[in-house]
């Protein structure tokens, strides 16, 4: 065989100088990067993301029956108003509650050097109780402090009534201190890579510069921290925002939250003509979910160009 034919297989003469390529060598390197390799993903994306989306939007721009504004219009208006206020409420509160604990959680357990196991565990914790939710967690919290919890009951033996006080774990405040058992272990797992970029060697510098360790967070450390704070509380704003099972299983469907009213329009409980009120509201939750996770991802990048 010549040194030609050798050239057409692929191969060349390690004398030549030129880089050995095998078949399957050269296979990949006609796949690399090449547009036709994201054709099924773009297909899965068009197909279940894109094309509903269209589809969603071109029926909640449609009037109800009976007007003439639109379902859009109508979402935001009256008692869908104030469902879309209940939840940002509980949203924004959850969130900032959320990011002061997280980050309060993540800077004490950074400084606990021994045991050594200790980080890991609480790491390993996190990541469990940040993806805990739904009929599980819903029932974890009844159990515990529903009108015949343990934790009711315990209280309630030392003379603290909490419904007396107007304590249920299906109204806001309940709601609040469930989504707060994911809300803080989601930011702690934030704000751990966040803590474990700021050098030592940038504290011992402030210090030998005569800054006290106040100056040294206030000038310092929270600038640094205040992109992954910032896109933390993003996050958490809109993991509150969407979150749909655990309300619905703690409050029987009687939450105000859009999740669950939006529930009670694709089962059918519609008022007659008022069918396409439910994708409105699902329209402005997708609405805002694009805004808030779009600060989100732009945040992120800017936390990560200092933290490299």
């Amino acid at each position: 065989m010549t040194h030609a034919d050798i050239s057409r297989l692929g191969y060349s003469d390690p004398k030549g100088g030129s880089q050995l390529r095998t078949p399957l060598q050269r296979l990949r390197k006609l796949t690399t990067f090449k547009p036709i390799a994201l054709i099924p993903f773009f297909a899965f994306v068009g197909l279940f993301l894109v094309w509903p989306a269209i589809s969603l939007f071109r029926l909640a721009i449609q009037p109800t029956k009976n007007s003439n504004i639109s379902a859009m219009r109508e979402a935001i208006t009256g008692q869908y108003l104030q469902s879309f206020i209940y939840t940002i409420k509980l949203s924004l509160l959850t969130a900032i509650l959320g990011v002061l604990l997280g980050s309060l959680l993540a800077a004490s357990v950074l400084r606990i050097e021994r045991p050594k196991w200790f980080r890991n565990f609480m790491t390993s914790f996190a990541g469990v109780a940040a993806n805990l939710g739904g009929i599980p967690l819903a029932f974890a919290f009844i159990a515990a402090l529903g009108t015949q919890g343990l934790v009711t009951k315990m209280i309630d033996y030392f003379g603290i009534n909490l419904l007396d006080a107007g304590f249920r774990i299906s109204n806001f405040a309940g709601i609040t201190i469930v989504y707060l058992y994911f809300q803080i272990p989601l930011m702690f797992l934030i704000m751990v890579p966040a803590f474990d970029g700021l050098r030592t060697s940038w504290s011992e510098s402030a210090a030998s510069l005569g800054a006290a360790p106040l100056q040294y967070w206030r000038y310092v450390g929270l600038p640094l921290l205040t992109p992954a704070l910032l896109g933390g509380f993003l996050l958490l704003f809109s993991n509150a925002f969407s979150a749909y099972a655990t309300a619905y299983a703690l409050s029987s469907g009687g939450a105000r939250l859009v999740p669950v009213q939006i529930r009670f329009f694709l089962q059918g409980n519609t008022i007659t003509g008022k069918d396409n009120l439910g994708y409105a509201l699902a329209a402005w939750m997708i609405i805002i979910m694009l805004v808030s996770m779009t600060g989100y991802l732009l945040v992120r990048r800017r936390a990560e160009k200092w933290q490299q």
